[in-house]
């Protein structure tokens, strides 16, 4: 089964969180922060949302930071977690 999200919507997949510190301290699985990176799954076509003209500016496979708390609609799929959210709450794309 795929996930293709509507309008301006992006599905991403968040990146696992770092499981040990820089000293080699390793972390419990409730001092892991949420990670802020995550890889674009798929991405919508963008269109008229609210009136307003939408373009897509980010693409399948980009990594990106989002907000610590954006993307509530999070969905199971084949054991898989996927997160969708709107392109206004990524804040930057990785290179």
């Amino acid at each position: 089964m795929t996930i293709k999200p509507l309008a301006d919507r992006v599905v991403i997949k968040m990146t696992e969180a770092e499981e040990t510190t820089k000293s080699g301290i390793i972390l419990a699985g409730s001092a892991k922060e949420k990670p802020q990176i995550a890889e674009i799954v798929e991405v919508g076509p963008g269109g008229i949302v609210d009136g307003k003209e939408v373009k897509m500016f980010v693409q399948k496979g980009q990594k990106v930071l989002i907000s610590k708390y954006s993307g509530a609609d999070v969905v199971k799929v084949d054991g898989v977690e996927y997160t969708i959210l709107r392109q206004d709450d990524i804040l930057a794309v990785i290179e």
